[in-house]
Protein backbone atom coordinates (compact mmCIF):
# COMPACT_ATOMS: atom_id res chain seq x y z
CA UNK A 1 0.00 0.00 0.00
CA UNK A 2 1.41 3.59 -1.06
CA UNK A 3 1.23 6.56 0.98
CA UNK A 4 -2.02 8.77 0.49
CA UNK A 5 -0.15 11.91 1.21
CA UNK A 6 2.86 13.18 -1.13
CA UNK A 7 5.94 12.76 0.10
CA UNK A 8 8.66 16.26 0.55
CA UNK A 9 11.99 15.28 -0.52
CA UNK A 10 15.21 17.25 -0.26
CA UNK A 11 18.14 15.96 -1.20
CA UNK A 12 21.73 17.66 -0.56
CA UNK A 13 24.58 16.95 -3.12
CA UNK A 14 27.92 18.85 -3.59
CA UNK A 15 30.02 19.31 -6.46
CA UNK A 16 33.47 18.11 -5.74
CA UNK A 17 37.16 17.90 -7.36
CA UNK A 18 37.80 14.39 -9.39
CA UNK A 19 40.05 12.74 -6.69
CA UNK A 20 40.82 10.05 -9.24
CA UNK A 21 43.05 12.62 -10.32
CA UNK A 22 44.51 14.20 -6.64
CA UNK A 23 48.75 14.71 -6.98
CA UNK A 24 50.72 16.44 -4.55
CA UNK A 25 50.44 19.26 -6.81
CA UNK A 26 46.49 19.92 -5.90
CA UNK A 27 47.34 20.27 -2.04
CA UNK A 28 48.05 23.76 -0.95
CA UNK A 29 50.44 24.54 2.14
CA UNK A 30 47.44 24.75 4.88
CA UNK A 31 46.44 21.38 4.19
CA UNK A 32 43.55 22.45 2.10
CA UNK A 33 42.38 21.28 -1.69
CA UNK A 34 43.04 23.64 -4.58
CA UNK A 35 39.84 22.57 -5.94
CA UNK A 36 40.33 24.77 -9.05
CA UNK A 37 42.94 22.20 -10.40
CA UNK A 38 40.64 19.55 -10.62
CA UNK A 39 37.56 18.50 -12.67
CA UNK A 40 34.63 19.18 -11.22
CA UNK A 41 32.18 16.26 -10.89
CA UNK A 42 28.54 15.23 -9.11
CA UNK A 43 29.22 13.45 -6.05
CA UNK A 44 29.03 9.44 -6.47
CA UNK A 45 26.43 8.71 -4.07
CA UNK A 46 24.76 12.29 -3.42
CA UNK A 47 23.38 10.72 -7.71
CA UNK A 48 22.18 7.40 -5.83
CA UNK A 49 20.85 9.71 -2.61
CA UNK A 50 18.69 11.52 -6.04
CA UNK A 51 17.60 8.26 -7.46
CA UNK A 52 15.88 6.90 -4.09
CA UNK A 53 14.36 10.60 -3.95
CA UNK A 54 13.47 10.11 -7.30
CA UNK A 55 12.17 6.50 -6.80
CA UNK A 56 9.74 8.43 -4.02
CA UNK A 57 8.52 10.94 -6.08
CA UNK A 58 7.48 8.46 -8.57
CA UNK A 59 5.89 5.76 -5.96
CA UNK A 60 4.37 8.48 -3.54
CA UNK A 61 4.06 11.98 -5.27
CA UNK A 62 5.30 14.90 -4.11
CA UNK A 63 8.69 16.91 -5.27
CA UNK A 64 11.80 16.51 -4.93
CA UNK A 65 14.51 19.63 -3.91
CA UNK A 66 18.11 19.94 -4.70
CA UNK A 67 20.14 21.84 -2.34
CA UNK A 68 24.02 22.53 -3.11
CA UNK A 69 26.35 24.80 -1.00
CA UNK A 70 29.70 25.98 -2.91
CA UNK A 71 30.78 28.09 -5.44
CA UNK A 72 28.86 29.77 -8.38
CA UNK A 73 29.74 27.15 -10.92
CA UNK A 74 28.42 24.47 -8.20
CA UNK A 75 25.03 25.29 -10.28
CA UNK A 76 26.68 22.93 -12.70
CA UNK A 77 25.38 19.73 -11.07
CA UNK A 78 22.09 21.68 -10.16
CA UNK A 79 21.65 21.34 -13.90
CA UNK A 80 22.18 17.83 -13.94
CA UNK A 81 19.84 17.51 -11.21
CA UNK A 82 16.91 18.97 -13.30
CA UNK A 83 17.82 17.12 -16.22
CA UNK A 84 17.55 13.69 -13.79
CA UNK A 85 14.33 14.79 -12.77
CA UNK A 86 14.29 17.26 -9.67
CA UNK A 87 11.56 19.48 -9.75
CA UNK A 88 13.28 22.39 -7.33
CA UNK A 89 16.97 23.34 -6.98
CA UNK A 90 18.56 26.00 -4.92
CA UNK A 91 22.47 27.09 -4.95
CA UNK A 92 23.17 28.54 -1.59
CA UNK A 93 26.70 30.23 -2.55
CA UNK A 94 28.75 33.12 -0.06
CA UNK A 95 32.24 34.12 0.30
CA UNK A 96 31.36 33.87 3.90
CA UNK A 97 31.26 29.95 3.53
CA UNK A 98 34.60 29.82 2.56
CA UNK A 99 36.93 27.61 4.83
CA UNK A 100 33.73 25.50 6.32
CA UNK A 101 34.01 22.20 7.30
CA UNK A 102 31.81 19.84 8.06
CA UNK A 103 29.78 21.15 11.09
CA UNK A 104 29.59 24.95 9.87
CA UNK A 105 28.37 22.86 6.59
CA UNK A 106 25.95 21.18 8.48
CA UNK A 107 24.67 24.47 10.32
CA UNK A 108 24.30 26.09 6.77
CA UNK A 109 22.26 23.22 5.03
CA UNK A 110 20.22 23.04 8.35
CA UNK A 111 19.13 26.79 7.94
CA UNK A 112 18.76 26.30 3.31
CA UNK A 113 16.60 23.34 4.95
CA UNK A 114 14.49 25.39 7.21
CA UNK A 115 14.20 28.32 4.80
CA UNK A 116 13.15 25.64 1.79
CA UNK A 117 10.39 24.67 3.35
CA UNK A 118 8.33 21.55 5.10
CA UNK A 119 9.70 18.45 4.19
CA UNK A 120 8.92 14.41 5.05
CA UNK A 121 12.37 12.85 3.66
CA UNK A 122 16.10 14.55 3.50
CA UNK A 123 18.43 12.34 1.52
CA UNK A 124 22.17 12.70 0.99
CA UNK A 125 25.57 10.15 -0.37
CA UNK A 126 27.00 8.35 2.85
CA UNK A 127 29.84 10.37 1.91
CA UNK A 128 31.71 13.08 -0.23
CA UNK A 129 34.79 11.38 -2.12
CA UNK A 130 36.63 14.72 -1.55
CA UNK A 131 36.34 14.65 2.54
CA UNK A 132 35.69 10.92 3.16
CA UNK A 133 34.20 11.93 6.48
CA UNK A 134 30.50 10.81 5.85
CA UNK A 135 29.58 13.62 8.83
CA UNK A 136 28.08 16.46 7.01
CA UNK A 137 24.79 14.16 6.55
CA UNK A 138 24.45 12.97 10.22
CA UNK A 139 25.41 16.32 11.46
CA UNK A 140 22.78 18.44 9.79
CA UNK A 141 20.25 15.66 10.95
CA UNK A 142 21.78 16.48 14.57
CA UNK A 143 20.85 20.16 13.92
CA UNK A 144 17.20 19.30 12.42
CA UNK A 145 16.32 17.47 15.50
CA UNK A 146 15.04 14.76 13.64
CA UNK A 147 16.16 11.04 13.55
CA UNK A 148 18.42 9.56 10.70
CA UNK A 149 18.83 6.37 8.61
CA UNK A 150 22.73 5.78 7.86
CA UNK A 151 23.96 3.77 4.82
CA UNK A 152 20.72 3.11 3.48
CA UNK A 153 20.67 1.04 1.07
CA UNK A 154 16.66 0.67 0.08
CA UNK A 155 13.15 1.74 1.13
CA UNK A 156 11.00 -0.81 1.52
CA UNK A 157 7.59 1.11 2.70
CA UNK A 158 6.84 4.13 3.46
CA UNK A 159 2.95 4.39 5.38
CA UNK A 160 1.10 5.92 7.88
CA UNK A 161 3.95 8.73 8.63
CA UNK A 162 6.96 5.93 8.54
CA UNK A 163 9.44 4.77 6.56
CA UNK A 164 11.38 1.46 6.56
CA UNK A 165 14.59 1.14 5.14
CA UNK A 166 17.16 -1.50 4.70
CA UNK A 167 20.71 -0.23 6.03
CA UNK A 168 23.88 -2.02 4.37
CA UNK A 169 26.28 -3.06 6.90
CA UNK A 170 29.33 -4.58 6.91
CA UNK A 171 27.92 -7.77 8.54
CA UNK A 172 25.09 -8.01 6.52
CA UNK A 173 22.03 -5.91 6.24
CA UNK A 174 19.39 -4.34 9.03
CA UNK A 175 16.00 -3.14 8.61
CA UNK A 176 15.03 -0.26 10.34
CA UNK A 177 11.32 1.70 10.95
CA UNK A 178 11.38 5.58 11.73
CA UNK A 179 8.66 8.11 11.72
CA UNK A 180 9.01 10.91 9.66
CA UNK A 181 10.64 13.27 9.11
CA UNK A 182 14.27 11.69 8.86
CA UNK A 183 17.20 11.85 6.91
CA UNK A 184 18.85 9.49 4.73
CA UNK A 185 22.42 8.64 4.08
CA UNK A 186 22.49 6.21 0.38
CA UNK A 187 25.07 3.73 -0.37
CA UNK A 188 26.22 3.19 -3.71
CA UNK A 189 24.73 -0.08 -4.13
CA UNK A 190 21.69 1.13 -3.51
CA UNK A 191 20.67 1.59 -6.97
CA UNK A 192 21.89 2.74 -10.91
CA UNK A 193 21.38 6.37 -10.90
CA UNK A 194 18.72 6.92 -14.16
CA UNK A 195 20.47 9.01 -17.21
CA UNK A 196 19.51 12.84 -17.69
CA UNK A 197 16.16 13.18 -19.49
CA UNK A 198 16.82 14.17 -23.36
CA UNK A 199 13.21 16.43 -22.89
CA UNK A 200 14.08 17.71 -19.84
CA UNK A 201 17.58 18.78 -20.95
CA UNK A 202 16.13 20.35 -24.05
CA UNK A 203 13.41 22.49 -21.33
CA UNK A 204 15.79 23.28 -19.38
CA UNK A 205 18.76 24.02 -21.56
CA UNK A 206 18.55 27.86 -20.31
CA UNK A 207 18.78 26.94 -16.47
CA UNK A 208 21.22 29.59 -14.70
CA UNK A 209 22.50 31.06 -11.86
CA UNK A 210 22.67 35.12 -12.40
CA UNK A 211 26.77 33.97 -12.59
CA UNK A 212 25.93 32.09 -15.85
CA UNK A 213 23.94 35.08 -17.53
CA UNK A 214 27.76 35.93 -19.86
CA UNK A 215 28.23 33.00 -20.81
CA UNK A 216 24.83 32.11 -22.13
CA UNK A 217 24.08 35.52 -23.86
CA UNK A 218 27.22 35.07 -25.69
CA UNK A 219 25.44 31.75 -27.01
CA UNK A 220 21.92 33.73 -27.05
CA UNK A 221 23.02 37.02 -28.54
CA UNK A 222 18.90 37.02 -29.20
CA UNK A 223 18.98 38.25 -24.98
CA UNK A 224 20.23 42.11 -25.62
CA UNK A 225 20.73 42.50 -21.75
CA UNK A 226 20.86 40.55 -18.10
CA UNK A 227 17.97 42.26 -17.32
CA UNK A 228 16.09 40.57 -20.66
CA UNK A 229 17.30 37.09 -19.63
CA UNK A 230 16.70 37.37 -16.08
CA UNK A 231 13.08 38.53 -16.75
CA UNK A 232 13.03 35.42 -19.34
CA UNK A 233 14.50 32.78 -16.87
CA UNK A 234 12.18 34.00 -14.53
CA UNK A 235 8.96 33.72 -16.28
CA UNK A 236 9.56 30.33 -17.24
CA UNK A 237 11.10 29.18 -14.06
CA UNK A 238 14.77 28.33 -15.45
CA UNK A 239 16.14 30.50 -13.25
CA UNK A 240 17.80 29.26 -10.27
CA UNK A 241 17.69 30.39 -6.94
CA UNK A 242 20.83 31.70 -5.48
CA UNK A 243 20.50 32.20 -1.51
CA UNK A 244 23.26 33.81 0.84
CA UNK A 245 24.19 33.43 4.08
CA UNK A 246 21.76 36.53 4.92
CA UNK A 247 19.24 35.04 3.05
CA UNK A 248 19.13 31.55 5.11
CA UNK A 249 19.91 33.81 8.52
CA UNK A 250 23.04 32.14 9.19
CA UNK A 251 25.30 33.63 12.43
CA UNK A 252 28.23 34.41 10.85
CA UNK A 253 30.16 33.26 13.91
CA UNK A 254 28.99 29.38 12.70
CA UNK A 255 29.64 29.43 9.11
CA UNK A 256 33.12 29.59 6.91
CA UNK A 257 36.60 29.50 9.05
CA UNK A 258 34.93 31.18 11.84
CA UNK A 259 32.71 28.14 12.64
CA UNK A 260 35.50 25.49 11.91
CA UNK A 261 36.79 24.00 14.61
CA UNK A 262 38.44 21.44 12.33
CA UNK A 263 42.21 22.37 11.60
CA UNK A 264 44.64 20.49 9.53
CA UNK A 265 47.66 19.53 11.14
CA UNK A 266 49.60 18.19 8.54
CA UNK A 267 49.47 16.66 5.34
CA UNK A 268 51.62 13.92 4.61
CA UNK A 269 52.08 12.35 1.15
CA UNK A 270 52.54 8.92 0.60
CA UNK A 271 54.37 7.12 -2.19
CA UNK A 272 53.70 3.55 -2.87
CA UNK A 273 56.73 1.34 -4.23
CA UNK A 274 56.37 -1.80 -5.47
CA UNK A 275 58.52 -4.80 -2.92
CA UNK A 276 59.96 -7.74 -3.25
CA UNK A 277 57.89 -10.14 -4.81
CA UNK A 278 58.16 -14.21 -5.24
CA UNK A 279 56.59 -16.78 -7.35
CA UNK A 280 54.33 -19.32 -6.05
CA UNK A 281 54.16 -23.02 -8.26
CA UNK A 282 50.79 -24.06 -8.54
CA UNK A 283 51.05 -27.00 -6.97
CA UNK A 284 49.65 -28.27 -3.65
CA UNK A 285 53.42 -28.14 -2.68
CA UNK A 286 53.56 -24.32 -3.55
CA UNK A 287 50.74 -23.63 -1.53
CA UNK A 288 51.23 -25.35 1.59
CA UNK A 289 55.35 -23.06 1.43
CA UNK A 290 53.48 -20.07 1.15
CA UNK A 291 50.21 -20.56 3.83
CA UNK A 292 53.60 -22.45 6.44
CA UNK A 293 55.47 -18.64 5.83
CA UNK A 294 52.53 -16.52 6.04
CA UNK A 295 52.09 -18.20 9.42
CA UNK A 296 55.08 -18.36 10.14
CA UNK A 297 55.74 -14.45 9.65
CA UNK A 298 52.25 -13.94 11.74
CA UNK A 299 50.35 -12.79 8.81
CA UNK A 300 47.77 -15.24 9.09
CA UNK A 301 47.24 -17.63 12.19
Amino acid sequence: MTETKPIQSVVLVKQVPDTHNLSGEVMTKDGTMNRGALPAIFNPEDLNALEMALQVRDLHGGTVTVITMGPPKAANILREALFRGADRVILLTDRKFAGADTLATSYALKCTIRKAGEFDLIFCGRQAIDGDTAQVGPQTAEKLGIPQITYAEQIIEIKDGAIVAQRALDSGSEIVRCKMPVLLTVVGSANTPRPESARRRMERKLAAAPSDYAAIRAQWPEFESDEALDAYLTEHDLKIPVWSAEDVGATEGMIGLAGSPTQVHKVNFVVLEGGDSKTIPPTLEGIAAMVQELVHEYIVG
